[in-house]
Protein backbone atom coordinates (compact mmCIF):
# COMPACT_ATOMS: atom_id res chain seq x y z
CA UNK A 1 0.00 0.00 0.00
CA UNK A 2 0.96 3.65 0.06
CA UNK A 3 1.63 5.88 3.03
CA UNK A 4 2.46 9.58 3.01
CA UNK A 5 4.65 11.34 5.53
CA UNK A 6 4.72 15.12 5.56
CA UNK A 7 7.24 17.37 7.25
CA UNK A 8 8.36 20.98 7.34
CA UNK A 9 5.36 22.79 8.75
CA UNK A 10 5.65 25.30 11.54
CA UNK A 11 5.23 28.91 12.52
CA UNK A 12 6.76 31.79 10.61
CA UNK A 13 6.33 35.53 10.40
CA UNK A 14 4.71 37.16 7.40
CA UNK A 15 7.17 37.48 4.57
CA UNK A 16 9.07 34.40 5.63
CA UNK A 17 9.55 31.05 3.95
CA UNK A 18 8.93 27.40 4.68
CA UNK A 19 9.58 24.21 2.76
CA UNK A 20 7.26 21.23 3.05
CA UNK A 21 8.23 17.68 2.12
CA UNK A 22 6.06 14.67 1.42
CA UNK A 23 7.49 11.18 1.10
CA UNK A 24 5.36 8.39 -0.32
CA UNK A 25 6.41 5.00 1.02
CA UNK A 26 5.59 1.56 -0.27
CA UNK A 27 6.65 -0.60 -3.20
CA UNK A 28 5.63 2.12 -5.63
CA UNK A 29 6.42 1.82 -9.29
CA UNK A 30 5.04 5.19 -10.30
CA UNK A 31 2.98 8.13 -9.08
CA UNK A 32 0.94 10.09 -11.59
CA UNK A 33 0.28 13.23 -9.57
CA UNK A 34 1.74 14.51 -6.32
CA UNK A 35 0.66 17.71 -4.73
CA UNK A 36 -0.51 19.82 -1.89
CA UNK A 37 -3.87 21.08 -0.71
CA UNK A 38 -4.70 23.16 2.32
CA UNK A 39 -7.61 23.74 4.63
CA UNK A 40 -8.03 26.74 6.88
CA UNK A 41 -10.49 26.74 9.80
CA UNK A 42 -14.04 27.11 8.56
CA UNK A 43 -13.04 26.82 4.90
CA UNK A 44 -13.07 24.11 2.30
CA UNK A 45 -9.94 22.27 1.30
CA UNK A 46 -8.35 24.01 -1.67
CA UNK A 47 -5.66 23.31 -4.22
CA UNK A 48 -2.22 24.69 -3.49
CA UNK A 49 -0.05 23.02 -6.12
CA UNK A 50 0.21 19.74 -8.00
CA UNK A 51 2.77 18.24 -10.32
CA UNK A 52 2.50 15.32 -12.69
CA UNK A 53 5.25 12.77 -13.17
CA UNK A 54 6.08 14.53 -16.42
CA UNK A 55 6.57 17.87 -14.72
CA UNK A 56 3.32 19.66 -15.53
CA UNK A 57 2.24 21.91 -12.68
CA UNK A 58 -0.94 23.60 -11.56
CA UNK A 59 -1.15 26.20 -8.81
CA UNK A 60 -3.95 27.77 -6.87
CA UNK A 61 -4.47 31.39 -7.82
CA UNK A 62 -3.63 32.68 -4.36
CA UNK A 63 -0.15 31.14 -4.32
CA UNK A 64 1.01 31.72 -7.89
CA UNK A 65 4.36 33.46 -7.98
CA UNK A 66 5.06 32.72 -4.30
CA UNK A 67 4.97 28.93 -3.99
CA UNK A 68 6.86 26.38 -6.04
CA UNK A 69 6.32 22.63 -6.22
CA UNK A 70 8.99 20.13 -7.19
CA UNK A 71 9.36 16.36 -7.22
CA UNK A 72 12.05 13.77 -6.97
CA UNK A 73 10.43 10.84 -8.76
CA UNK A 74 13.22 8.45 -7.81
CA UNK A 75 12.54 9.15 -4.14
CA UNK A 76 8.73 9.43 -4.47
CA UNK A 77 9.03 12.78 -2.76
CA UNK A 78 7.34 16.11 -3.38
CA UNK A 79 8.41 19.47 -2.06
CA UNK A 80 6.57 22.73 -1.64
CA UNK A 81 8.71 25.83 -1.34
CA UNK A 82 6.61 28.61 0.16
CA UNK A 83 7.96 32.15 -0.04
CA UNK A 84 6.57 35.54 0.92
CA UNK A 85 4.13 33.86 3.27
CA UNK A 86 1.03 35.75 4.33
CA UNK A 87 -1.24 35.29 7.35
CA UNK A 88 -3.94 34.04 4.99
CA UNK A 89 -1.65 31.12 4.11
CA UNK A 90 -2.26 29.78 7.61
CA UNK A 91 -3.82 26.33 7.24
CA UNK A 92 -3.26 22.62 7.54
CA UNK A 93 -1.40 21.51 4.43
CA UNK A 94 -2.15 18.04 3.09
CA UNK A 95 -0.04 16.02 0.73
CA UNK A 96 -1.96 14.09 -1.92
CA UNK A 97 -1.02 11.45 -4.45
CA UNK A 98 -3.12 10.28 -7.36
CA UNK A 99 -2.55 6.93 -9.00
CA UNK A 100 0.37 5.69 -6.95
CA UNK A 101 0.87 2.24 -8.49
CA UNK A 102 1.78 -0.72 -6.31
CA UNK A 103 1.78 -4.15 -7.95
CA UNK A 104 -0.42 -2.80 -10.76
CA UNK A 105 -2.99 -1.37 -8.37
CA UNK A 106 -3.45 2.41 -8.31
CA UNK A 107 -4.01 4.19 -5.02
CA UNK A 108 -5.08 7.72 -4.18
CA UNK A 109 -3.94 8.85 -0.76
CA UNK A 110 -3.94 11.82 1.59
CA UNK A 111 -1.35 12.61 4.20
CA UNK A 112 -2.27 13.45 7.76
CA UNK A 113 -1.51 17.12 7.31
CA UNK A 114 1.04 19.55 8.64
CA UNK A 115 0.17 22.87 10.25
CA UNK A 116 1.51 26.09 8.78
CA UNK A 117 0.94 29.23 10.80
CA UNK A 118 1.92 32.67 9.52
CA UNK A 119 1.85 35.51 12.02
CA UNK A 120 1.49 39.15 11.08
Amino acid sequence: QVQLVESGGGRVQAGGSLRLSCVASGIISSINVMGWYRQAPGKQRELVAIMTSGGTTNYGDSVKGRFSISRDNAKNTAYLQMNTLKPEDTAVYYCNVERAVVYNIAYNRWGQGTQVTVSS
